[in-house]
């Protein structure tokens, strides 16, 4: 049987990708942070893993693979999200009424909020 045991996110700057990571989802560095490569778990040791690699390929304008965080307080997970560094995404395929805020991380990663009171 098999399991996702880490979702891995291309970026510029693995430390600066790290930090914002780490504060974003309350995750801790598994190992020493390396220039090429990082491993963040969760801190309670409950959940998958968000790895970090060196990278320099672009980032895509709409991924085929992203993150979806969920939350009950969207707009306050929004502002503390951009408070850390993420940026608003531009993204004219909102639907009517859309659950989900389209964000950046400092990489330029596209990630949604989903407000899961909706």
């Amino acid at each position: 049987m098999l399991r996702i045991g880490s979702t891995v996110l291309g970026a510029s700057d693995v430390r600066r990708a790290a930090e914002f990571w780490s504060r974003a989802l309350g995750y801790v560095p598994r190992d020493e942070i390396k220039e090429t490569w990082a491993v963040l778990s969760p801190a309670d040791g409950v959940g998958q893993n968000v790895s970090l690699m060196l990278s320099s390929t672009p980032v895509q304008e709409k991924p085929r693979v992203h993150l979806d965080l969920y939350t009950a307080t969207p707009a306050e997970e929004i502002d503390r999200l951009l408070d850390l560094g993420a940026q608003r995404v531009d993204w004219d395929d909102y639907p009517p009424d859309a659950d989900f805020t389209v964000l950046a991380d400092t990489e330029g990663n596209r990630f949604c909020v989903i407000d899961t009171t909706r």
